[in-house]
């Protein structure tokens, strides 16, 4: 089974969806997760069912309704992840003053269903700002800190905003691209450094998000819009803090989530597909029926990646290797093979082993192979998402060296330890540091980075800085090369 619901649905007076759940105990089911919670406001809102089994058949059916509305305008899809529970996700379209969500099998109330959200719920796209930053951190559970972000602040004691926004465009805005914000009374302006800066699009996007829910506090910041980190000063020279999408062991930028599953939070239920919870319901086979060699589909953007697929052409029992497109190499179609089709990221988990390698920097698609079910083989690298050190190696994923000279070993262990691999791997399903709650949080983390001391007369320039971008900045409609206030155009609807 898939995602056995795929409904969307924006006018109906009670809308219903059912899920054959097999043989359930709704008394001995479970059901929690953030979208059982009035005050969290996501892109799309969540739940899990834990199915508890009995003998007997017995019918899910989830109902989310307004009461006293007429009509609902809510989208929800019901997502088997196959190994006995289901998440159930749901987007909004309006906001309400409550919400009632009913779980139930046989006619019965699932754990503590009815679940009453008295409001105000609001929808992702309205511009109503939680003005106490604390309840928002408080409603949103979101942990203290992060490791990650705390150790790469640690690198920056003081800060003098006065200093880098002269220093940092001197230093890097010719030949990189990365772009300057400032979050004045909640609203965000922006000037860009560069030539290719279409990726700042990304980041617009999820500070607009950020400032929809939650008042955010005065700050300025650099945001690099390019691959690989900047700043390759050492430890003890001056540094200037921008914030990445990836790090690296040589370099010292403030590493935040990347921009693909930032994306892919704002937008699930929207224009992409492809996100941790949809992954969730589209893991394949079970694991006594997958293929038992290694996968791996991408583009020839690292060396290691050539040498992937001349292993895979040497060894096709083992490893299912090839490119998909070739940019940065020759194409030499007697050494690498041919160019092949892409293939859906949901058939990566037709096989056991998924394969990790880096491109220019870390694989994106790291986030979404750990929330499928095949046991993932690694590269070691100096590179590194936001999450890294959350993971465990021979927990989260098998190690192998970066020239790959003990990939095929490493292989051939996992596969004679079958049983073994399966227990202590393929059950790490525990990803809330991935999931959409703490990729908001994490992105908002930046607010941490004015925690640090600044210079007495930092206000005064920042608010000459800010009158500058608004007298250059009336509103000025998208795009623009020049600084100017991105505006959020949803207001908040009548409750």
């Amino acid at each position: 089974k898939r995602a056995l619901k795929n409904i969307r649905v924006y006018f109906s007076k009670i809308p219903k969806y059912y899920i054959s759940a097999g043989t359930v105990s709704p008394q001995k089911s479970l059901v929690w997760g953030p979208g059982l919670e009035a005050d969290i406001v996501l892109p799309a809102r969540y739940f899990y069912i834990q199915a508890v089994e009995e003998d007997g058949e017995n019918i899910f059916t989830v109902n989310i309704y307004s009461p006293g509305e007429l009509y609902t305008r809510i989208w929800v899809q019901v997502l088997d992840r196959n190994d006995g529970s289901f998440l159930v996700r749901y987007k909004m379209y309006a906001s309400y003053t409550e919400l009632v969500i009913q779980i139930q099998a046989q006619e019965e109330h699932v754990d503590h269903s009815p679940y009453f959200m008295k409001g105000p719920l609001y929808h992702e796209s309205c511009d109503c700002p939680q003005e106490d930053a604390a309840k928002w951190y408080k409603d949103m559970h979101c942990p203290q800190s992060f490791a990650q972000i705390q150790q790469d602040l640690s690198y920056f004691p003081f800060v003098d905003p006065d200093r880098i926004a002269t220093e940092i465009p001197k230093r890097f805005g010719q030949r990189q691209s990365l772009c300057h914000y400032t979050i004045k009374d909640n609203k965000v302006y922006v000037k860009t450094f560069g030539e290719h800066v279409g990726f700042r699009i990304f980041m617009d996007s999820i500070l607009l998000s950020l400032t929809r829910k939650v008042k955010m506090q005065d700050l300025e910041f650099f945001v690099n819009l390019g691959d690989w980190p900047l700043e390759k000063r050492k430890p003890t020279e001056k540094l200037h803090p921008i914030f990445s999408w990836c790090g690296s062991n040589n370099t010292r930028d403030i590493v935040m989530p990347t921009y693909d599953i930032t994306d892919s939070v704002l937008e699930t239920m929207g224009r992409v597909s492809l996100d941790m919870m949809s992954v969730q319901a589209n893991t394949g086979p079970p694991w006594e029926r997958k293929n038992s060699t290694a996968f791996w589909r991408g583009r020839d953007s690292r060396r290691e990646r050539l040498e992937l697929v001349k292993l895979s052409i040497k060894h096709p029992d083992l490893i299912d290797a090839a490119f998909t497109n070739f940019f940065f190499f020759q194409h030499n179609e007697s050494v690498y093979g041919p160019i092949v089709k892409h293939v859906s990221f949901f058939d990566f988990f037709q096989s056991k082993y998924q394969i990790n390698i880096d491109g220019t920097v870390a694989a994106y698609r790291m986030p979404y192979l750990l929330a499928g079910n095949s046991v993932i083989l690694k590269q070691e690298s100096i590179y590194y998402e936001h999450f890294y050190n959350e993971l465990q190696p021979w927990q989260h994923y098998i190690p192998f060296k970066s020239d790959l000279i003990d990939l095929l070993d490493k292989l051939q262990w996992a596969k004679s330890h079958d049983k073994e691999v399966i227990f202590n791997m393929c059950n790490c399903s525990d990803l809330r540091f991935l999931m959409p709650a703490l990729i908001l949080h994490f992105d908002n983390m930046s607010a941490v980075y004015h925690s640090r001391p600044l210079p007495h007369h930092w206000q005064l320039s920042f608010q000459l800085r800010c009158s500058y971008l608004l007298e250059l900045s009336p509103e000025i409609p998208l795009p623009c090369t020049f600084p100017f206030c991105l505006q959020n155009t949803s207001k908040s609807l009548p409750l």
